[in-house]
């Protein structure tokens, strides 16, 4: 069988995030959307996505094919009512559509697949705040799936632990003197991962493969550092993709950054208004600021964006992709891709100059910025323009 991740409805909801890249490889938990059906499947899949992206992720169609709403989380109640569709049929839940199955090259009209009803709500991420908001549920499930029937590597004697059987350590990871409390849910460390000492860690935390924690770093659940990344300071339910850095004190809460950022040192987001009052946040379909429905919501930042040091972000603030943020005071709650400043005001932050900042950034990763990348980041500026005050 050929699986298929579609973007979905929900796609615009997770912009800036789904600027760079199909809904698809959003983390949440420890695993992005796609490892996590990828493991349950035990196949590999190709991605349904915009135009402008497809170069990098190419839709393969076969003989027998099943689309999947890549919004959509797996469950096993899930993964068997989309293992008995039938060509020519489509799985709903409500007014969500969450997999289809056809044969051939050509795919048919939505409106003409014969419905069949899923059985219970899934777990849907339809928000950028949902990546933080359900990273707890998102965690769990995956610690579950990633060491059913395996041991975990000895805990080093030098550790303070709490429920330590809810503690999971990879190969090659390297956690001594520190604290490490899984009593409100699972700590899960990566392969060739590094836990410097003094590190105060509060499950559910999920740390990716070859990231690093750095001394002294106190993080609370629930909150996943992706594979390569470094975090330092205080970190509370947050998510940083991969290849990002938060590597010195100041604080991050209740946010998300996404592939390639980085925080400067003694930077602060707020994550709770001064009235109490629930968050509004920018809302890239509307082009206007929308309620959350929460009331603790802190920073939500694009692949590529940087800050400087001492920066201070006002709650609620959504920052697009490479956006470069620096000087006093705070900055707008909505900063538009390509922006280069601060409160005192922006400009365009050029092609020539991102481009080449990108490449050192991720040189440094050993992983190369391809023609691909450019265009997808080229596509991105032209895009934006509408939302940069020049």
């Amino acid at each position: 069988m050929n699986y298929i991740l579609f973007d979905g409805t929900f796609r615009n909801n997770l912009l800036p995030f789904t600027f760079t890249r199909p809904v698809a490889d959003l983390r949440i938990g420890i695993l992005t959307i796609r490892e996590k059906w990828e493991q349950r499947l035990n196949a590999t899949t190709s991605t349904k996505t915009e135009e402008y992206l497809s170069e990098k992720w190419p839709l393969k169609l076969e003989s027998s094919n099943i689309f999947i709403n890549a919004s959509v989380l797996p469950d096993d109640i899930l993964l068997e009512e989309i293992s008995v569709l039938r060509h020519g049929e489509k799985l709903v839940f409500e007014d969500i559509l969450i997999a289809y199955k056809f044969e051939g090259n050509s795919e048919p009209s939505i409106e003409d697949l014969q419905l069949k009803e899923s059985s219970r709500k899934p777990f849907i991420v339809a928000h950028t705040w949902d990546i933080f908001s359900k990273n707890a549920e998102a965690i769990q499930i995956d610690f579950d799936l990633l060491t059913k029937e395996r041991t975990s590597q000895k805990i080093d004697s030098s550790n303070y632990t709490k429920n330590s059987e809810n503690i999971f350590i990879e190969e090659g990871a390297s956690v001594e003197n520190c604290s490490l409390n899984a009593s409100d849910g699972p700590i899960y460390i990566g392969k060739d991962a590094t836990v410097m000492e003094g590190s105060l860690i509060k499950g559910p935390f999920a740390l990716g493969e070859s990231a690093t924690i750095k001394m002294g770093a106190k993080i609370y659940g629930a909150t996943t550092i992706g594979p390569s990344c470094k975090a330092g300071g205080e970190i509370s339910n947050s998510v940083l993709f991969q290849n990002s850095n938060k590597g010195h004190d100041g604080f991050l809460g209740n946010s998300v950054l996404g592939e390639w950022c980085n925080i400067g040192a003694d930077s602060n987001n707020s994550n709770l208004k001064n009235n109490y009052a629930p968050v509004r946040l920018w809302d890239y379909e509307t082009e206007r600021f929308a309620d959350t429905g929460l009331q603790f919501c802190g920073l939500i930042m694009g692949d590529h964006s940087k800050c400087g040091i001492n920066t201070m972000f006002n709650t609620g603030t959504v920052v697009g992709v490479s956006a470069n943020i620096f000087g006093s005071g705070f900055p707008r709650n909505f900063i538009p891709s390509y922006s280069w400043g601060g409160s005192a005001g922006t400009t365009t932050y050029k092609l020539t100059k991102v481009f080449e900042t990108a490449r050192l950034v991720m040189q440094r990763r050993g992983v190369e910025l391809t023609t691909a990348d450019e265009k997808i980041m080229e596509h991105i500026f032209d895009y934006s323009a509408k939302w940069r005050r020049d």
